[in-house]
Order: structure tokens, then C-alpha cells, then sequence
């Protein structure tokens, strides 16, 4: 038995007990495993939805070009598609991603434009405005929009929710993932939820984003934004993809706490992930720690691989100069 191309591995990611990190918690955590996909990211599984579902729809024809922004873990997954399929590939990133990220995207085909971190979404210059820009010169041209494109959603609807539903057996209670552009969590957790109103879902947020406080209070509080580390999470836009009313609640997580748990859960778990996986364990123990009991079972999702933060979170002289290890 083979498989007819790449994007065909795609999905049925493993779920695995956490064991070490967890001392003190009496509930069970389960670590839903993202980056056995091909492109090591739960990315890969919105990218190709997104691209098949723009086929039927007569936005994208071939030989075209697909453009996007991206933290690089979307863009990977476009282009093991577009590889598949015959597309070129665009894409832009800010200059705060992993120099990995960057060189994992030219492998695969990619141009990539470097972006400044620091401007507002509406600036000429900022990754989002890049992208759009493009997408109006280049004729043939495809902007997914990760964003607001609600085939994001959709494809975890259909893949991730369902997964997660029969590894556990129907028996998750709580369900945990950072939110970035919000398909992740709000299709696993609209799936669940229809699955079970009861099941809840926290939503893992970094300061200096604006989620938090807008689910909150509803005031998007621009008083919230400033410059971040963490990679993939957070956001100083409201994304379409992020259906408040799907994440029953908000942690945010400082850089640092993130980085530290990545560092565990590779020594203490065997789980080489990214930040933002950190990031995730961190806040979705704390919740746990305080609410949960040994009758409940949180699964949080980790969406991406430690190849991708080689120069930053298991770097030691990158991690000092951060001031996050002495």
C-alpha cells in the first residue's frame, strides 16, 4: 500500500498521556500530537482544505500563483499542496519568525517576503497588507486569507473534531488550544460541542494580544497590543475564523512560561514540539490544576515541531539573552 502523494498523510495525528508535567493534577491530559502531519503542523490539514475548496469554487485555476501570510506553519502546508497540485507559492512572514520556518519554505518552493513585526495590520508594509497587495498585481493569483477564510474552520470540523471524539472514546470534557487565526479551535470545538453541549473549551492567548479582553468585555482594546515573542498565537486583529462563543474562556501565557514548558516537554515527555505547544500545556495545566478533578479528560492541542525554534527556544544563549533561563 502507498500513497498517491504527500497530502494524502494528513490528519489521524496521535493522542498521547502526559505524564511528567502533570504532577498534582488529578484529571487525565492528553497531548493531541500535530506535527506527525507530513509538514509537521496542525496546518497542513486547513492549507489543503482551503486549496481544494478554492478549486470548486473557480478561485484558483492552474498554474497559478497562491499567496498568503503566514507565521510559516500555514505556508508549509500550502506548499506540500501546491507541490501536489502544480502552484506556485508567495509568501509573507514577519521578521520575528524563526529563521527555520524561513529556510523550510524555500526548500519547499516558496518565495518568501520578510515583513516588519512592529507596524499595524493596515500598514503598507505590515505581512497582511503585503500579501493583499500582491494578490491585486499578480494575475492568476489565490490569497487564502487563513484568516477569514472559514474553509480554516471547516477542515477541523471534519477532520480534527471527529478524531479527537473517537481517541477519547466520547469521553473529553475539556478541550484546550492556542488561538491564532481561530479555525483550530473553533472547528474541533464546535464539532465537540455538538457532539456534547457540555464539553468545554479554553482558548490559550499571549500578552500583548487582544483576545482576552474583547471576549471579556467585547472592547477591542488596542491599549492590549504590543510586541510579543511567542511564535503562531495571539493576534492584534479579529480573524472571522474566531467564533467567541466556541471558547468558553481565555489564559494568557507570557513568553516565558511558554518557552520554559516547550524545554519540558522534550526532556520530561519526549515531545520535541514548538513554542506555542508550551505555551498551550502551560495555561491548559494551570486551568487544570484549579478546576478539573480526576473524573475529567483535557486534550491540548500541540500544533507544531521543535525544528521550527532550533535557533530560538533550544538555543541556551538565545534563551539567556531572552532572560528566560539564568
Amino acid at each position: 500500500m502507498y500513497l498517491n502523494h504527500i497530502t494524502e498523510a494528513i490528519g489521524k495525528t496521535p493522542l498521547v498521556k502526559l505524564n511528567k508535567v502533570t504532577d498534582g493534577i488529578k484529571a487525565t491530559i492528553l497531548a493531541k500530537v500535530e506535527y506527525f502531519n507530513p509538514g509537521n503542523s496542525v496546518k497542513d490539514r486547513m492549507a489543503l482544505k482551503m486549496i481544494e475548496d478554492a478549486e470548486k469554487a473557480g478561485l484558483l485555476k492552474p498554474g497559478g500563483t497562491i499567496i498568503e501570510g503566514t507565521s510559516g506553519n500555514t505556508g508549509m502546508g500550502l506548499a506540500l499542496a501546491a507541490s501536489a497540485k502544480g502552484y506556485k507559492c508567495i509568501f509573507t512572514l514577519t521578521d520575528k519568525q524563526s529563521p527555520e520556518k524561513m529556510n523550510i519554505l524555500r526548500a519547499v518552493g516558496a518565495d518568501v517576503i520578510v515583513c516588519p513585526t512592529n507596524v499595524a495590520p493596515e500598514d503598507p508594509a505590515s505581512y497582511y497588507s503585503v500579501a493583499k497587495r500582491l494578490n491585486q498585481e499578480i494575475p492568476n493569483s489565490f490569497y487564502p486569507n487563513q484568516y477569514d477564510n472559514l474553509s480554516n474552520t471547516a477542515a477541523h470540523y471534519e477532520t480534527s473534531g471527529p478524531e479527537l471524539w473517537e481517541q477519547t472514546e466520547g469521553k473529553i470534557t475539556y478541550f484546550a488550544a492556542g488561538v491564532g487565526t481561530g479555525g483550530t479551535i473553533c472547528g474541533i470545538a464546535k464539532y465537540l460541542k455538538d457532539k456534547n453541549p457540555a464539553i468545554k473549551t479554553v482558548g490559550l492567548d499571549t500578552y500583548g494580544s487582544v483576545f482576552k479582553k474583547y471576549k471579556e468585555t467585547g472592547i477591542f482594546d488596542e491599549n492590549e497590543i504590543y510586541p510579543y515573542k511567542t511564535e503562531g498565537i495571539g493576534e492584534d486583529i479579529l480573524p472571522k475564523n474566531v467564533d467567541f462563543d466556541l471558547i468558553d474562556q481565555f489564559i494568557k501565557v507570557t513568553d516565558k512560561d511558554g518557552a520554559l514548558m516547550t524545554r519540558r516537554l522534550a526532556k520530561e515527555e519526549g515531545l520535541f514540539v514548538g513554542w506555542s505547544s508550551g505555551t498551550a500545556v502551560h495555561g491548559a495545566l494551570e486551568f487544570a490544576r484549579e478546576h478539573l478533578t480526576e473524573q475529567d479528560v483535557l486534550v491540548v492541542l500541540l500544533p507544531d515541531h521543535g525544528t521550527r525554534y532550533l535557533g530560538k527556544i533550544y538555543n541556551d544563549d538565545w534563551m539567556r539573552s531572552e532572560g528566560y533561563i539564568d
